[in-house]
């Protein structure tokens, strides 16, 4: 069940990874059938020992060819517009307190 989970996170990486390098949907929609037949290929293993040599390689792979400077949405924490035109704070001084 780990190994399953962990080669679904590893595909979404992958995934996500030749959106960064994409610039534009439809070039990027070739890549990802590309990646899910790399994927499907190798669906049908099932020694742990192969399946752990596989996923290191994907691993190994996708830190090879992390993008220097990711897509983030733009309202995400670190995007362009994280925080742009937050409300006014409060300046004025409390009000006086009447004991």
């Amino acid at each position: 069940m780990a190994t399953k989970i962990q080669v679904l996170q590893l595909y979404r990486r992958s995934l996500k990874l030749a959106l960064d390098w994409t610039i534009h949907r439809y070039l990027w929609r070739g890549q990802a059938v590309y990646i899910r037949s790399l994927f499907e290929a190798n669906k049908n293993v099932t020694q742990p020992r192969q399946q752990r040599e596989l996923v290191e390689q994907t691993e190994a792979i996708l830190e090879k060819w992390k993008h220097p400077d990711p897509y983030r949405p733009p309202t995400a924490p670190g995007g362009s517009k994280y925080e742009r035109n937050l409300p006014v704070h409060n300046t004025e001084p409390p009000p006086p307190m009447h004991l």
